[in-house]
């Protein structure tokens, strides 16, 4: 009984004895000692927003690349456990001239909190998470670890229409959202479906035969695709509209064609449907043939001959032909057997941001920022034809339709021209929109057009008398306002909106 009242009186000792470490602060606590550093969730993020746009394998500022782990982690710039032996923290940290990211470019250098954990992580090893090569692109390991968010259940402010199209029933409008695509009855603008993506915009949409939806589009600066969807599923109802996940459902997102470094901005489909080509901010044009069903489909080309962006694409109803516009201030003829350009229309002398091709597949017509629709020989000589006519402002956005002799063109002067390409004139001037206009489509029966803004405004007429069917904003739960009227982000495509 004594030996139990001893050690009773013992652990009352240590229990006070922890109990004045806890009053002083001073207990020895496992919750104390720092975790261990993620570095491809820590460390990379930071890396990617700061310093892989100078030291990538392209430009490799300074000799020092980044964008891989192996590469990273040397002998010179980073020292695993040894700060003051690591170049990448020092010049990280530094005050002057030396400073990383550089002082004299204006930018903004790591906040303490960056600097801390990136310091932790060289104290602690500078170690490379399991499952991950060290050769592999850091840029690809953290675009497959990003989880798209959700679209606003309401938008705050109404969201940039880069991108729309008539469904193949002519009843429903498809407009592209922030991380998501929304579908509207094109009669009287009721919303009908919303489609999460993981894109943050479209940048381009066509149907295919099948009735399944081709998306272009992307993150600017961060990932492209380019994704085929099923909208037709019922999907979960909230408040009497659809919700379709294009996301995680297979269901919905059928099939993705392409993954890329930055945004694909258009795409055209063949007229037979068995031809998708695209391209982008990464200067590539590539077209795919899907005659054997969209899982069978084989990238046939890759090529790249444009020095900047390619903004609009249209496969030549020949099906032997491809042209393309880009930011470098030409259009371009392709030979799809030969995989190389074959005529360059270079008038414009400024950005080209819309292109499209007669029937004949022997004329081309394009426009762009010199706010000028050319007619051009898209075989042979390649010469201009005539100029058709202009906007008063920026060409934003050409378009055709895949068998009838109309084409469309948007504008920063707030109009929507439709042009009769068999006589190259200017049939129908549209009216009645507020800003700068960078989506447009054409019905299927051709009947109807729509265009899409830059303050998430959405208008249908008639071609035959130019008459407003129908006008919304296309951004779910926008209630108007606000002062602010264009969406947080710019369009990346052209230069900021005017004031």
């Amino acid at each position: 009984m004594r030996r139990s009242n001893y050690r009773f009186c013992i652990l009352c000792g240590v229990i006070a004895v922890l109990a004045a470490w806890l009053v002083l602060g001073n207990v020895p606590s496992v919750s104390a000692q720092p975790k261990q550093v993620s570095f491809i969730n820590d460390v990379a993020p930071i890396f990617k927003e700061n310093c892989f746009a100078c030291h990538d394998a392209k430009k490799r500022a300074g000799k020092y690349e980044m964008t891989t782990f192996d590469k990273l982690v040397d002998e010179e710039h980073v020292v695993p456990g040894k700060i003051a032996d690591s170049e990448l923290y020092q010049l990280i940290v530094a005050t002057g001239d030396r400073r990383m990211p550089p002082k004299k470019d204006n930018l903004a250098p790591l906040s303490k909190a960056q600097a801390d954990i990136v310091k932790l992580w060289i104290e602690q090893g500078a170690k490379l998470d399991g499952g991950i090569e060290k050769k592999a692109d850091l840029v690809k390991e953290l675009r497959i670890r990003w989880k798209p968010p959700a679209p606003p259940a309401a938008y705050k402010y109404p969201t940039i229409v880069n991108a729309m199209t008539f469904t193949p029933d002519n009843k429903q409008l498809v407009v592209g959202g922030h991380h998501e695509l929304t579908i509207w009855n094109a009669a009287d603008g009721k919303l009908l479906k919303r489609l999460h993506t993981r894109a943050e915009r479209a940048y381009g949409m066509a149907f295919l035969p099948d009735g399944k939806l081709v998306v272009a589009g992307g993150r600017p600066g961060q990932e492209g695709d380019l994704r085929i969807f099923d909208i037709s599923g019922a999907g979960k109802a909230e408040n009497g509209i659809a919700i379709l996940d294009g996301v995680n459902d297979p269901k919905v997102m059928l099939k993705q064609l392409l993954d890329v470094d930055d945004s694909v901005l258009c795409l055209s489909v063949s007229a037979d449907g068995k031809k998708i080509a695209s391209g982008g901010c990464d200067r590539i044009v590539r077209v795919w043939d899907i005659s054997g069903g969209i899982n069978a489909a084989k990238l046939e080309h890759s090529i790249e001959n444009h020095a900047d962006w390619v903004l609009g694409i249209a496969l030549a109803p020949d099906n032997k032909h491809l042209l393309t516009c880009s930011r470098d201030k030409t259009a371009k003829v392709w030979d799809l057997s030969t995989k190389e350009s074959v005529l360059t229309f270079p008038d414009h002398q400024n950005a080209v941001f819309g292109v499209a091709v007669k029937a004949d597949s022997k004329v081309g017509f394009s426009a762009g920022l010199d706010r000028q629709v050319r007619m051009w020989n898209a075989v042979g000589d390649g010469k201009q034809i005539r100029a058709l006519g202009s906007h008063t402002d920026d060409i934003l956005k050409m378009i055709a339709h895949p068998t009838l002799p109309i084409f469309v063109t948007t504008s920063a002067d707030k109009t929507v021209k439709v042009w009769d390409a068999t006589a190259g004139t200017n049939t129908k001037t549209l009216t009645g929109m507020n800003d700068h206009i960078f989506a447009a489509a054409i019905s299927p029966d051709g009947t109807l057009v729509a265009g899409g803004a830059y303050d998430g405004e959405v208008k249908v007429w008639k071609v035959a008398d130019g008459m407003l069917l129908k006008g919304f904003n296309a951004s779910p739960g926008f209630t108007g306002g606000v002062t602010m009227t264009p969406a947080p982000m710019p369009n990346p495509i052209v230069p900021p909106k005017k004031k």
